[in-house]
C-alpha cells in the first residue's frame, strides 16, 4: 500500500489487500482478497455458506485476525484508526446476541454511554435512534417481547447512537417471516437515502438487490466477480452457489419486496 493512499483524504472507506486466512485445521477460509469499500456505497457480498462473507467482513472491523495481509480504515492501518468504533457498526445474523439492556431504551444507550458522552447527549441520540428505526413507541419493551425484525432494528438503532455512519449486516434477512423482512429493507432504503455506507451480506438477493450499488461474488474464500449487479449477476457460474434473482424478476433493479 503506498504511503498516498493511506495519507490521502479520498481513501476508501475500508482498504482490504490481499488478506487470507488459514484456520488451524489447515482449512483455506478467506485467499488473497483485496477489496476496496467506498465511503456512501451500498455494498452487497453475496456467496454460498461457507464462502467467508462474515469472516472477511470481522476481519474489516478488527474482530478477528487474518493470517495474512493489511486492513486500512478511511487510509489508516486498522491498528491505528480511532475512530472506527464510531464510525462502523456491525449487526450480526443473531441480533439477539447483541442485546444487553433490560428495555429496548437501555439496550441502545449502552453504546454512546460506553463512549463516555454527557448524559443529556445520550438520552437525545437514543430518542432519534428509536424515531429512525421505528421504535420509539417501544421504549421500554423488554427487548425479548420484540419481534425479529424489530430485534434486527434494535441492533441497528444502537450502532445509529453510536454515531456510526457505516452499517454491516450480516444475513439480515435470516428467519424473519415477511413482516420482519420488509422491517429490514424499510430500515435499508432509508439509511441508503440517508447516504449511509452499507455493507449486506446475504445469499437472499431477490429480497433486496435493488439497493446495491455493487455486487461482489465470494465462492470458496475468493472474490470471482464484482461489478454492477446486473453485469456481475449476467456472468454467474453456477458452481459459485448463488441463484441468479432475475429469474424471478425482470432486474436486478426490481429485486425487492417492498412495493
Amino acid at each position: 500500500m503506498s504511503e498516498s493512499l493511506r495519507a490521502s483524504p479520498c481513501a476508501p472507506l475500508f482498504s482490504l489487500r490481499t488478506i487470507s486466512h488459514v484456520f488451524p485445521n489447515g482449512n483455506a477460509a478467506l485467499s488473497n482478497i483485496t477489496l476496496d469499500i467506498q465511503e456512501g456505497e451500498c455494498l452487497f457480498i453475496t456467496g454460498s455458506n461457507g464462502s467467508g462473507k462474515t469472516l472477511l467482513m470481522r476481519i474489516a472491523c478488527g474482530l478477528f485476525e487474518p493470517s495474512s495481509g493489511e486492513v486500512f480504515f478511511r487510509g489508516t492501518p486498522l491498528d491505528k484508526a480511532r475512530d472506527l468504533r464510531s464510525s462502523v457498526g456491525m449487526v450480526f445474523q443473531d441480533a439477539d446476541s447483541q442485546i444487553v439492556g433490560e428495555t429496548v431504551a437501555e439496550d441502545v444507550a449502552f453504546g454512546p454511554k460506553n463512549l463516555r458522552l454527557p448524559k443529556g447527549e445520550v438520552e437525545e441520540r437514543v430518542r432519534a435512534a428509536l424515531s429512525a428505526m421505528g421504535l420509539t413507541g417501544k421504549r421500554d419493551y423488554p427487548p425479548r417481547r420484540l419481534s425479529g425484525g424489530e430485534k434486527r432494528r434494535l441492533a441497528v438503532a444502537g450502532i445509529l447512537a453510536m454515531g456510526c455512519s457505516a452499517i454491516i449486516m450480516d444475513e439480515p434477512f435470516a428467519n424473519l417471516d415477511c413482516q420482519g423482512v420488509v422491517q429490514t429493507l424499510e430500515s435499508i432504503k432509508r439509511m441508503k437515502s440517508e447516504g449511509k455506507t452499507l455493507v449486506i451480506l446475504t445469499h437472499e438477493l431477490e429480497k433486496a438487490l435493488a439497493y446495491a450499488d455493487r455486487l461482489v461474488v465470494l465462492d470458496k474464500g475468493e472474490i470471482r466477480d464484482q461489478g454492477r449487479p446486473d453485469e456481475t449477476l449476467g456472468r454467474l457460474v453456477p458452481s459459485y452457489g448463488v441463484r441468479d434473482p432475475r429469474k424471478s424478476y425482470t432486474c436486478a433493479a426490481d429485486c425487492t419486496w417492498l412495493d
